[in-house]
């Protein structure tokens, strides 16, 4: 399977608004340079706030997982104020209200709606505002801030519209992930019920009368009727078939699942994210460890979809030393952004391995990401 991430429309988003917002500074400069127009006061003021505002747009919009929410909106209310600068200082620039629209859209990511909204309210005012200083009249003015309302309306719609289609993905991919893990549970359930029913058979038909072979031959034995030896070769066969029979039936009750090929089975009927496993020489599982762990790499991939909008998952099993087994995964996700509070899906990890005296631990993972490690004795 391949490791080529996905093209994530908010990164393709936010590479337009970035290269947008640093084209829309060319034409005031060479109008600037020629004579033809200048920012209201001094230049180095519009400049300033053109770089307050690029330095809270790059840092809130792609460090955001490292500044903090607190930052994030801190900056955001930097860009809110450097935008209305910069469309009140350069009036008679009649494209910079797109700063506007393009602060109205990244608060959707931080925001919720009415705060959201405000900041649409108040950037249509700036923009009216704009327009008189320019010398517009009012009519003029009621034009423009009804035109940058219908432009960040449509903007800001479009991103509600895509963070709902993310996150219904990521509801599908986890429904996803818990109907495989079921699956292949099942199908593992379905195969050890097999083999169950052909060992009861075996132990119950042909035991039964090789038993019973062997008690005709014992008698015949001893009655001295066989000077030849053949009822004692006979006996012997019996006994060597009756010991292999319940050889195989032991081996049919005590034989392992494919652990590996069950976690395969799980990985391979996701599209998303791209699941890597690997078992170590020596990792053997019974019924009920399988199922363990087949149900705890449900949870962690069902995590890593919901809540880390992970890209890859890496599944390691290896043993312990003493016996047992050792599973470690690890994501590419968002990772937490504090201290992680666990939910009903780590509680479950925990649950499973503690019902094996085992152990289950979780943080995050360097450079990101998220790393959980159980052990199951």
């Amino acid at each position: 399977m391949s490791d080529v991430r996905r093209i994530d429309p908010n990164v393709v988003a936010g590479l337009i608004m970035s290269v947008l917002c640093g084209i829309l500074a060319v034409p005031v400069a060479l109008e600037q340079a020629a004579g033809v127009a200048s920012p209201l006061g001094p230049p180095w003021l519009w400049w300033a706030a053109y770089a307050a505002f690029l330095l809270a747009l790059v840092v809130g919009g792609w460090l955001d997982e490292v500044v903090g929410p607190v930052a994030v909106r801190a900056l955001l209310a930097l860009m809110v104020l450097a935008s209305s600068a910069l469309v009140l200082l350069g009036a008679h620039f009649g494209w910079l209200p797109i700063f506007l629209v393009v602060t109205a859209s990244v608060s959707t990511y931080h925001l919720r709606g009415p705060a959201t909204a405000a900041i649409v309210v108040g950037n249509v005012g700036v923009a009216a505002a704009a327009a008189l200083v320019a010398g517009g009249s009012v009519q003029v003015a009621a034009v423009t801030g009804a035109i940058y309302l219908l432009l960040q309306s449509a903007s800001v719609l479009l991103i509600v519209a895509l963070h709902r289609e993310e996150a219904s993905r990521r509801r599908l991919a986890a429904a996803h992930a818990e109907l495989a893990a079921a699956g292949a549970a099942l199908a593992e359930t379905s195969r050890a019920q097999e083999r169950l029913r052909i060992s009861r058979e075996l132990h119950d038909l042909v035991g039964h009368q090789l038993t019973a072979l062997a008690l005709e031959l014992e008698i015949a034995t001893h009655s001295g009727d066989d000077p030849g030896g053949h009822v004692a070769r006979a006996r012997a066969l019996a006994g060597d078939l009756l010991t292999d029979v319940r050889t195989t039936v032991g081996q049919l009750r005590g034989r392992a699942p494919d652990l590996a090929a069950t976690l395969e089975r799980v990985a391979g009927q996701l599209p998303r994210p791209v699941v890597h496993v690997r078992v170590a020489d020596g990792v053997a599982a019974d019924e009920e460890r399988t199922l363990a762990v087949v149900r705890c790499v449900q949870e962690i991939l069902t995590n890593a979809i919901r809540h880390g909008d992970a890209d890859i998952v890496w599944i390691d099993l290896s043993p312990v030393p003493g016996g047992g087994l050792r599973l470690s995964a690890r994501d590419d996700g968002r990772g937490p952004a504090a201290d992680v509070v666990p939910g009903n899906g780590l509680r479950g990890l925990a649950e499973r391995a503690e019902a094996f005296g085992g152990s289950v631990d979780w943080g995050p993972a360097a450079p990101r990401g998220f790393v959980v490690t159980a052990v199951l004795p």
